[in-house]
């Protein structure tokens, strides 16, 4: 069974990030969304929340399992016998961030395989800031993210 980890902050989950786990679904048997724990983020929503969101995309796939992660990431790939570790990829930027970042994890495990998957040239400019910023300036930012979390966002009072 091949498994693998994407994870994120995911404040909030976008149309982005469900274009890479649809593409993960292709190549893996089991995709771990890891809703990440970053303390040196300042999060719109909390790691229940952002949780809840990416559960709500996925609550009818059973291939994709979702938890919250405070930890390393290598720490997570092997306690999940996950080798693989996926990562969105919109821009050079990105690349060169999470190639620095694979060769540090790499200190720490031998044992994970990062996976590059490039974001369609439509969703180049989605990002979690963008529907944050557009939330805080009361901006629309409905086609930033998926309909169940645009649902859930709205629900919690948060919508344009």
């Amino acid at each position: 069974m091949k498994k693998c980890v994407f994870a994120g902050t995911f404040d909030p989950f976008t149309v982005g990030h469900e274009d890479t786990v649809s593409k993960c679904l292709k190549l893996f048997d089991e995709v771990i969304v890891a809703v990440a724990v970053n303390k040196s983020k300042a999060c719109m929503f909390t790691p229940e929340e952002r949780l809840e969101m990416v559960k709500s995309v996925y609550q009818k796939e059973p291939r994709v399992r979702v938890l919250i992660w405070e930890g390393v990431i290598a720490d997570l790939l092997e306690a999940e016998d996950a080798p693989f570790y996926v990562r969105g990829i919109r821009n050079s930027v990105d690349f060169a961030y999470e190639t620095s970042d694979f060769y540090a994890s790499r200190k720490l495990s031998s044992a994970f395989i990062p996976v590059y998957l490039p974001a369609e040239q439509e969703l180049l400019h989605v990002s979690s800031t963008i529907v944050k910023n557009s939330i805080a300036f009361g901006k629309p930012y409905r086609e930033y993210l998926p309909s169940a979390v645009y649902k859930y966002i709205e629900k919690r009072g948060k919508h344009v």
